[in-house]
């Protein structure tokens, strides 16, 4: 089973897996750049779902960080915008998509379901993966929840 897993905002997540049980995993910005109009950044991040879909096949599907609280308007502006986009993809592609509480994902992952993004970082590393900052490491976990919650065994680490 192909799973895109993602931690969306400017800053967004990303941790594919395919049905080799192999995983590739990044971290893409979506800061709007100095002259860029401003819907300039929901048309890259619906690129980068087109190229996430060209790169690792079918996407059976995406699981997401379900966000209830956010530490100001414009955060919560911007991860609204993001999701938008997400359920709009994924329904003109029929992907399921399918929320995880931010706990959740935490427990899962460390044992801890307030677990801090360092801890997110290490226990990422202990496995085996390389995260560059701890928004992949978010996807990595939400990754092995999602494996989990479809019955897939657990990840394999490989560069992306």
């Amino acid at each position: 089973m192909n799973i895109l897993a993602i931690d969306i905002g400017t800053q967004t997540g990303w941790a594919r897996s395919s049905r080799a049980g192999t995983v590739a995993s990044g971290s893409e910005s979506f800061a709007p750049r100095r002259m860029e109009a401003a819907g300039q950044r929901w048309l890259k991040f619906r690129a980068f779902l087109n190229e996430q879909r060209v790169a690792g096949g079918e996407i059976h599907a995406v699981y997401y960080e379900d966000v209830k609280q956010h530490a100001g308007t414009l955060a919560a502006h911007v991860y609204g915008g993001f999701l938008a986009c997400l359920e709009m993809w994924c329904a003109a592609n029929n992907v399921p998509l399918r929320p995880v509480g931010v706990g959740q994902v935490k427990k899962h992952w460390t044992g801890k379901g307030n677990a801090d993004k360092a801890a997110m970082c290490e226990t990422a590393r202990v496995l085996g993966f390389r995260p560059k900052d701890n928004n992949e490491a978010d996807a990595l976990a939400i990754l092995s929840l999602a494996k989990h919650l479809e019955g897939v065994t657990a990840p394999v680490a490989e560069a992306a």
